[in-house]
């Protein structure tokens, strides 16, 4: 005698008859109509690029040594302004060390600290929203006034705080952009789970008596993925401002390492006499993080092609 089909069972077959699934030429002509439709992603992509091979080739690109002081050659203009010279494309600072030289290298602290500060807190706040968000109750409470006393906390208030009792350094500065930035990602992955959580393949997951970790990390995290990416990738350059931002303020990278935030600090004082010391690494700033922004909203429109017209 034929067994009778178990209900659940066919709620899964349904579902998972139902969903579609697209063909790996399918995903790449989406790829391609995507990048070709958003110039501003090709653009991006290549402004993102150059900045890595940039970072990861700076000490054959940069003709000279950050770190080398000439007083004599201090506050030489650009090469191609009168007094300037081939030997120093973008002039020199007021301790005659090569502009070029020091943004190229500053990329290097940049990117690095960019990455590295999402890539410690997007897991945290990934991990703490999808489990607040599935549990509720007083996980979800506690994580979210957490969440929200942070918010309401003034960041370069806690920036000040943490490099008092830490000290400024890269390694501090990674840690005080990553307390700072868990907080977008819980929220996110929070909202995305309390959606998913009531879902038919949820349910059906729980009804075949999937564990609560199962069910999270292997049904609801590939659900939220998508978004959790284009926000990570806008974070990058949001972590590339506030990196610059707390050098600027001499709470970050500390001379005479170059980064583009002390960079402008060391050449706010000439800002009247040598335009250079500050345009540079400030245009090195700008077309960074407009090149991420860019790359952020391209993979928006590829992954979730219903924010195409938003």
């Amino acid at each position: 005698m034929a067994r009778p089909a178990d209900p659940v069972h066919v709620a899964v077959a349904d579902a998972l008859a139902d969903a579609p699934r697209p063909t790996p030429r399918s995903r790449r002509r989406r790829f391609v109509s995507a990048l070709v439709r958003k110039r501003a992603g090709v653009i991006g992509l290549a402004i993102v690029l150059l900045n890595v091979v940039v970072a990861l080739s700076a000490p054959v690109l940069a003709p000279h040594d950050p770190l080398d002081q000439d007083v004599a050659r201090r506050l030489l203009p650009p090469a191609w302004l009168a007094g300037g010279g081939p030997e120093h494309l973008l002039g020199t600072d007021q301790l005659g060390r090569d502009i070029l030289s020091r943004v190229i290298h500053g990329s290097r602290i940049s990117l690095l600290i960019g990455l590295l500060s999402v890539v410690l807190s997007l897991p945290v706040g990934v991990g703490l929203g999808l489990l607040a968000g599935y549990f509720t109750g007083r996980l979800d409470d506690i994580t979210m006034r957490i969440a929200d006393v942070q918010l309401a906390f003034p960041f370069i208030l806690l920036a000040i705080t943490i490099a008092g009792v830490l000290g400024p350094s890269p390694r501090n500065v990674i840690l005080i952009l990553a307390v700072g930035g868990w907080v977008v990602y819980a929220r996110l992955a929070r909202g995305q789970a309390l959606s998913l959580r009531e879902k038919e393949f949820i349910e059906a997951a729980r009804g075949l008596g999937g564990g609560s970790f199962r069910i999270l990390f292997r049904h609801m995290l590939p659900n939220v993925i998508s978004p959790i990416i284009v926000v990570g990738t806008f974070g990058v350059a949001q972590m590339i401002l506030l990196e610059s931002s707390l050098s600027f303020l001499g709470l970050g990278v500390q001379p005479p390492t170059p980064s583009w935030g002390g960079m402008l600090n060391d050449g706010r004082a000439y800002i009247t006499v040598a335009w250079w010391l500050t345009t540079f690494p400030g245009a090195a700033i700008m077309l960074t993080v407009l090149g991420i922004n860019f790359v952020g909203d391209w993979l928006r429109d590829l992954l979730d092609p219903r924010l195409q017209s938003v």
